[in-house]
């Protein structure tokens, strides 16, 4: 389990200890004039009655641990490591944990002007810029982003967050565009077999999942839980356990010294070449240079 998973579950386990309710964090990363980011971290689990908020500017929220149940005026969707919340201004919405506790994620947000003229400048939208789904799913275009984000939140190095606030921007109205066909709905009975796989998925990334081992730990036969875990989550079983253990490999080839060949193998990867392959197809770099880029910006 990442650095960042571990920090939710010592918060989750404090809240026990202490017998308090549930509470969100939010912890300043980096801002702009028409921008900012926050390390979102949040205790709230199944017996916490959901409230209703209020999304003041355009919010880009990446998951990058945990799980919770997000609904807003664009629908409603689980939300899993690697995916990204989207909020419009001014929608009402309320995230609510009822199958799991807790969550953390990084939280861009801008200025809905701001946000309006990147997405002129670059092209993509014209007239109404608001997003019309509430869920981007985990995407390759998208985990170079993320583990970019969470090296930041993890190291508290603000010199990339202004480069980062634009290129997610630009990305995700890139791939909300992409996304044309509505996602089906799924039933409570779905979500939370889906949230117990998710979370075992990214507690342990580097042991043997399979579809076989999956779909007996969620009760389902292979075939129906092929069928649900990609309604819910928007990818497959494969691709979302191959993106969790990419994830967990690059925030360790940027914080542990640790031989490449040693990761890859803990991550779950049966050799060198199937890594380097996959690394280089999710991060568009080779392992080795990733780790080069992590400590040049530490340096």
């Amino acid at each position: 389990m990442g650095k960042i998973a571990v920090t939710l579950q010592q918060a989750l386990a404090q809240r026990a200890r202490e017998g308090v309710r549930g509470s969100t964090t939010a912890r300043p990363l980096a801002q702009g004039a028409n921008w900012h980011v926050e390390d979102v971290l949040c205790t709230f689990g199944p017996r916490d009655q959901p409230f209703e908020e209020r999304h003041a500017g355009v919010c880009i929220a990446m998951v990058v641990a945990g799980s919770f149940g997000y609904r807003s005026a664009t629908g409603r969707a689980l939300l899993t490591p690697g995916a990204l919340m989207l909020g419009n201004t001014g929608d009402c919405f309320e995230c609510g944990h009822r199958h799991a506790a807790g969550d953390r994620c990084i939280a861009f947000r801008y200025a809905p002007a701001y946000f309006e003229r990147l997405a002129a400048d670059a092209g993509i939208a014209s007239g109404d810029p608001n997003f019309k789904r509430g869920r981007i799913p985990s995407l390759p275009a998208l985990s170079p982003l993320i583990a970019r984000a969470c090296a930041g939140a993890l190291e508290a190095d603000g010199a990339v967050w202004d480069e980062l606030a634009v290129e997610v921007a630009v990305s995700t109205l890139k791939a909300a565009g992409a996304l044309t066909r509505a996602e089906p709905p799924a039933s409570a009975a779905a979500w939370a077999r889906v949230a117990q796989t998710v979370r075992l998925v990214d507690d342990t990334p580097g042991a043997p999942h399979t579809l076989t081992s999956l779909a007996a730990a969620a009760g389902l036969s292979e075939f129906y839980f092929l069928r649900t875990f990609q309604r819910v989550t928007g990818v497959t079983p494969h691709q979302y356990v191959l993106r969790a253990r990419l994830r967990a490999a690059a925030l360790r080839l940027r914080d542990d010294s640790a031989k490449v060949v040693d990761i890859a193998l803990d991550c779950g990867f049966n050799d060198l070449s199937n890594f380097n392959h996959a690394f280089r197809a999710e991060f568009a770099s080779s392992p080795r240079a990733w780790r080069a880029r992590g400590g040049a910006r530490r340096a």
